[in-house]
């Protein structure tokens, strides 16, 4: 069990204003060094929903932002605003709940990715993410074990399952018009992913107020090892895209899903989409948090460029890999 919360270390540290040394980036990686200020990116906002939409489009705006974002935000996405909040409020109140009880579902050696925790990968120099979190599965049925799933608030299973079903409707169109913009046929990527057996892995994440957010990151620079991350964050800024060579903060829409392109799906369309290298930055004042889904293969599945995006002009760029051995050397750092 993983004693040393940043939930704690938080409260303890609010009144010196200073942070043990193992949350302190280099200066290289030190947000208040290293940020464009003054200036917010506005990716690209995509309309999916309303009476007549017009799918050409839509699949036209969703190719453009994946080859040269890697990430986008949908709205009309469908998904009531009254289910998200409701999300929001039962993540919100398991994070309140005394250390005892959240330490219930911590994660175990034998859990692997699920429960509650705070380190997640390998990280160079022994440095730590201003980060507490919680993982699980909620689809598909035979993969879902609720022995990490809160109990408290009792509200907490109904609202993610309903959030879950949701989301999938809403997944199911942006991987279909993903595939489009590919040329390929309408299921094909989602058949390459994995089918009806791709994972959905929610995790919650809790950062809590930080006295040197200009010393310290939430979450370090990275892509998503995923095919596709969907994302709905409180109303705290932190979300921050590495593009031309600077970091910018992400301005973001509210009810909105932020969508970003992950390595799997990358590697699935020969390059032709880019995985979105980010990072999140924390504040003095207030605690940010966010509920990304990941879409990603079940573990024995293989993942490698798909055969028709492949020709003499067009060479593999990527190994075929399962995708467990993928996981496992990016969490690990070992080069793929």
């Amino acid at each position: 069990m993983e004693m040393d919360r940043v939930q704690s270390i938080a409260s303890l540290s609010k009144s010196d204003n200073t942070i043990p040394s193992q949350f302190i980036r280099s200066s290289d990686e030190q947000p208040a060094a290293t940020t464009v200020h003054g200036v917010v990116l506005e990716v690209p906002v995509i309309d999916i929903g309303g009476d007549s939409i017009d799918e050409i489009k839509i699949v036209e705006s969703i190719t453009e932002a994946s080859k040269d974002w890697g990430m986008f935000q949908v709205v009309n996405h469908g998904i009531p605003n009254e289910v998200i909040s409701k999300l929001q409020k039962v993540g919100r109140e398991f994070f309140e709940l005394p250390k005892e009880e959240k330490e219930l579902i911590a994660k175990t050696p034998q859990s692997g990715i699920e429960g509650y925790g705070t380190n997640l990968q390998k990280e160079i120099d022994g440095k730590k993410g201003w980060v507490d979190h919680l993982f699980h599965k909620i689809w598909p049925s035979n993969v879902v074990t609720y022995d990490f799933w809160p109990n408290n608030p009792p509200e907490y299973r109904e609202a993610t399952e309903e959030y879950g079903r949701k989301l999938r409707e809403v997944s199911d169109k942006l991987v279909k018009w993903l595939s489009l913009g590919l040329g390929l046929e309408e299921q094909q990527l989602k058949v390459a992913m994995g089918g009806d057996d791709t994972v959905f892995l929610l995790k919650i994440n809790y950062y809590p107020p930080c006295p040197r957010p200009d010393l310290a990151l939430g979450v370090v620079a990275h892509t998503d090892m995923s095919a596709l991350t969907i994302l709905v964050p409180n109303e705290i800024q932190g979300l921050q895209v590495f593009r031309d060579e600077h970091w910018y903060d992400v301005k973001y829409i509210p009810n909105a899903l932020i969508i970003h392109i992950g390595d799997q799906i990358e590697i699935l369309s020969n390059g032709k989409y880019k995985a979105v290298f980010h990072r999140t930055t924390v504040t003095k004042e207030n605690t940010r948090m966010s509920w990304p889904v990941f879409l990603e293969p079940p573990a024995e599945h293989e993942i490698g460029p798909i055969p028709n995006l492949v020709n003499e002009q067009s060479p593999p760029k990527y190994k075929n890999k399962k995708y467990k051995d993928y996981a496992y050397c990016k969490l690990n750092k070992i080069p793929q």
